[in-house]
Formats: C-alpha cells, sequence, structure tokens
C-alpha cells in the first residue's frame, strides 16, 4: 500500500504538490494524468524517496518513509521498479551492460549467473538479439524495452512505475509499449504486480490503466475508472482527455 498523507512540496516559490492525499494498493494499475508542471513525475520521485517533502508524509507498506535514510529505504524502494522518462540508459555500456548494471551493484550473482539472468529478461522483452549492441544503435522502442528489462533484473517488484514511457515514440511502436507494459502486469488482483504509469497521453493510459488521477493545481481533482473519466464534468479535464472522445 501507498498512502500519501496531506503531501506538500514546492520548488522554490513554486508549489508543485499542495498537501495531497490518496492510498493505491501494490496490485492497482492507475495513470497519473495532467499538464506539464503539475508534479506528476514527482509524485513517482516522493515514492521512491529520492525527494522529500516539505510538509506530510509518505506511508510505503504501512512505514513512513519520510524520515529514512538512504540506506533504510533500500527495503521500501525493493516494492518498485522504475522506467524513466526517455529510458536514462548509460550510453557507454552495451545493452547487456546496462541490464547488468543493478545486478552487479546490488547482488553477489557470479558473472554466468548475471549473464544467464540478462539474456532470460532480454529473451522474455523480445530483444535478446540486441544483447551486444550499444544505445545509439537501438531505436526508440527497443530503448525503452532495455530500460524495462534493467529496471526489472535486480528484483521482482511489487509494482512497476512508468514516467513517460510512450512520450516520443511512433504511434506503432506506444501501442507495442502499452502491450509490453500490460504482459508485465497481466492477471488478476491481488496477485498481480500493478502500475503507476505518468504521462499526457491519454489513449496511451486508457490501454494500461483500470484507474485514472487527474493531478492540478497540486490537487487530486479526479480520481476513478474510465466510465468516470469519460464522463467527468469537469471542463477541463474533459479537454485533456479530447482524444479519448476521437476514436
Amino acid at each position: 500500500m501507498i498512502e500519501f498523507r496531506d503531501v506538500t512540496l514546492a520548488y522554490g516559490d513554486r508549489v508543485v504538490l499542495d498537501r495531497m492525499s490518496f492510498k493505491a494498493r501494490f496490485h492497482e494499475k492507475i495513470a497519473v494524468l495532467g499538464g506539464s508542471g503539475e508534479g506528476k513525475t514527482t509524485i513517482l520521485r516522493l515514492i521512491l524517496g529520492l525527494v522529500r517533502p516539505d510538509d506530510g508524509k509518505i506511508f510505503i507498506d504501512g512505514k513512513d518513509i519520510t524520515g529514512l535514510s538512504e540506506s533504510q529505504l533500500r527495503e521500501p524502494r525493493m516494492n518498485f521498479s522504475i522506467v524513466f522518462q526517455e529510458g536514462a540508459l548509460f550510453d557507454s555500456m552495451n545493452v547487456k551492460e546496462n541490464v547488468a548494471f543493478s545486478l552487479r551493484e546490488y547482488t553477489d550473482y557470479p558473472e554466468d549467473e548475471i549473464e544467464r539472468r540478462v539474456r532470460r529478461l532480454l529473451g522474455r522483452l523480445g530483444i535478446e538479439d540486441a544483447i551486444y549492441l550499444m544505445t545509439e544503435e537501438l531505436s526508440g522502442g527497443m530503448q525503452r524495452r532495455v530500460a524495462i528489462a534493467r529496471s526489472l533484473a535486480a528484483s521482482e517488484p511489487g509494482m512497476m512505475l512508468y514516467d513517460e514511457p510512450t512520450t516520443g515514440l511512433d504511434p506503432l511502436t506506444a501501442d507495442n509499449i502499452c502491450r509490453l507494459i500490460n504482459d508485465l502486469s497481466k492477471g488478476g488482483p491481488p496477485e498481480r504486480a500493478g502500475l503507476i504509469v505518468v504521462t499526457h497521453k491519454v489513449k496511451d493510459a486508457a490501454k494500461v490503466a483500470e484507474r485514472f488521477m487527474y493531478i492540478r493545481s497540486g490537487h487530486v481533482v479526479f480520481d476513478g475508472d474510465i466510465d468516470a473519466l469519460k464522463n467527468t464534468a469537469d471542463e477541463e479535464l474533459r479537454k485533456f482527455i479530447d482524444d479519448l472522445y476521437a476514436a
């Protein structure tokens, strides 16, 4: 369970989150929607303890993480794997080295076991043939797949976190990434690994999520399923999700 309780965060004079509160179970499939600068990515960073709120508390599995040290944060972070926007791969490493990085950092597996795990993950994501390619040799879609493989390498997370996973991709590639995201969260609750996807691409959000949160002025102004989203009376939100009506 994730719980934000009256969380406030400002960057300088700009308040990004203003006493925000919500709860989310690890098996849920959630899309966080909102305009640029509304704090969507900040929510993911707060969940991982990469930034700390100015006020309020964040609980992971009932444990308040807001005052934990880096070493103490390791355990709650193991509940999650995150795929950052643009993948954030290491340009100086090939695919194998990128995916193996966290295994070398956080485990004591021997090299043959690391290679076995890397190949298994790449095979699961359909890109084992790219194992020795450098990042500049990869298409945008393949880079996202490698980033997902790297995020899964060191643990079996209870929830995946995605930061704008389809931004900058052509429609066909974006659709393939959405299919992959769904495949990684397949099954039913409470056994499945859930997801939180931060995106401004409403159609892609509708392909992977079952619950939708819309952020505006630091608050959650909508929280509901797809039917409630399509029937919202909020005029600004209706304009934001206009793509859903065009289908």
